[in-house]
């Protein structure tokens, strides 16, 4: 007797193939803080958490947002970060130029640095460069510490770049090189007029009986005497 103690397999009730997605920005958590407010009772906590997003191809975006616990205000900040999505201009990986910007008592000096200098900056700063596709770049906080601040400081800086493309100068040296173009002539229209030619209208004639004319000999007084 065979003991076969195999269980059929159980069709269709399987979990189903969970396919991980691949995350189009990269996330990162730079400050999470507890807040307190006070009420009549004491006072309650909550969390608030300050989030970078970027895809590493020159966007870049900040969120701040509460929340009862820590998961739900990163939650909270990521969706303010992606409505806040700013498009930067790199030059050959690293800054076309000079840029600062001030934000409260933050103040915050990028400049653009050689090829292989690397990230020189420190906290915030670098964390908003990496992700958003900077990789040399030279950096200075000359104001207050203030995370937050800084943050957006930060985003400010890189919104007030100007692409090289757009630098005066260099506008003026591409309209130079552009050829002018030779003026076009005026095409000349024919218009072709319309010969107001109007042919008589023949109208139809009735054909009409001829007339008889009957003609009344007058008789002579020599032919009255003889009748006579």
């Amino acid at each position: 007797m065979d003991n076969n103690n195999t269980k059929p397999a159980r069709g269709g009730r399987g979990r189903p193939d969970m396919k991980t997605e691949e995350k189009q920005f990269d996330e990162r958590v730079i400050h999470i803080d507890r807040v307190a407010r006070v009420v009549k009772g004491g006072r309650r906590f909550r969390f608030r958490a300050l989030v970078v997003i970027g895809d590493h191809k020159q966007q870049v975006g900040v969120g701040s947002a509460k929340g009862a616990d820590v998961t739900t205000a990163v939650t909270k900040a990521t969706e303010v970060a992606k409505k806040h999505l700013t498009k930067i201009a790199v030059y050959k990986g690293t800054l076309p130029h000079d840029t600062e910007a001030k934000i409260g008592g933050s103040h915050i000096l990028i400049m653009p640095a050689s090829p292989g200098t690397g990230l020189i900056a420190g906290g915030v700063v670098r964390i908003i460069l990496e992700v958003a596709g900077v990789h040399d770049a030279l950096s200075k906080s000359l104001g207050s510490s203030n995370k937050t601040n800084s943050a957006y400081a930060t985003i400010e800086a890189l919104k007030s770049l100007v692409p090289a493309n757009k630098w005066p100068r260099n506008m003026a040296k591409a309209e130079a090189t552009v050829k002018p173009e030779a003026p076009k002539t005026p095409k000349t229209e024919v218009v072709a007029e319309k010969e107001n030619t109007k042919q008589p209208v023949k109208k139809a004639v009735k054909a009409s009986k001829p007339k008889v004319v009957v003609a009344l000999k007058k008789k002579t007084p020599a032919k009255k005497a003889a009748k006579k």
